[in-house]
């Protein structure tokens, strides 16, 4: 029989998760990397941060990255959406619960009680994420083949805007790892649940 009430994530969403973060660390360090031989504003990435170690070894770290972000993106979008998990777990009741969870939050009184389930907030910053995912693959479709992707470089607003948004998102992406990690170091049972290990019999 199977268990009523899981103290894990499935593994197919544990595999997910791991190599999302592998591919993102990998696209963000060289594309800071890229930035810099091209910077949007007056300042760079120090060295120490980036990889790649100059612009071809940069681009060659974030074309391989940038597979393995879509192609993982889009097998757990195919997943989530055949088997119903990005409803249940980040769309049911998402409205409905802003409106109990937000006074809750202004308060410094919002509660995480189960690793397994998601208060509101936690579901918009996740519905966030994807989004911004979804724009920062778009918009990178449109820096490497700006031609064959004419349309969407034009619906993007042009090459410049692309890299502008390309730049927001990514931005966006690392103020959400950011939190997370935070929000991981005051949860520790989280991180316990995306490596497969049963808080059941720890404390809660």
């Amino acid at each position: 029989m199977a268990n009523p009430s899981p103290t894990t994530h499935p593994r197919w969403v544990r595999t997910w998760h791991w190599t999302n973060a592998l591919a993102i660390v990998i696209m963000v360090t060289s594309g800071w990397k890229i930035f810099d031989a091209s910077p949007l504003f007056d300042w760079y990435f120090p060295n120490t941060i980036t990889l790649g170690g100059w612009l071809g070894g940069a681009l060659q770290w974030h074309f391989a990255a940038m597979w393995l972000l879509v192609i993982n993106f889009s097998l757990y979008a195919i997943r989530s959406a055949v088997g119903g998990r990005l409803y249940r777990t980040l769309s049911k009741g998402l409205v409905s619960g802003l409106r109990a969870d937000v006074p809750l939050l202004l308060k410094g009184r919002l509660e995480h009680t189960h690793p397994l389930h998601y208060n509101a907030i936690q579901k918009l910053a996740y519905l966030g994420v994807l989004a911004l995912i979804v724009l920062v693959i778009l918009s990178g479709l449109v820096l490497w083949k700006s031609v064959q992707f004419g349309t969407l470089r034009e619906l993007l607003g042009g090459y410049e805007a692309a890299r502008w948004i390309h730049f927001g998102a990514m931005t966006g992406i690392v103020a959400f790892v950011a939190i997370h990690l935070a929000m991981v170091a005051l949860v520790p049972r989280s991180l316990l649940t995306m490596v497969g290990v049963s808080t059941t019999t720890r404390g809660q």
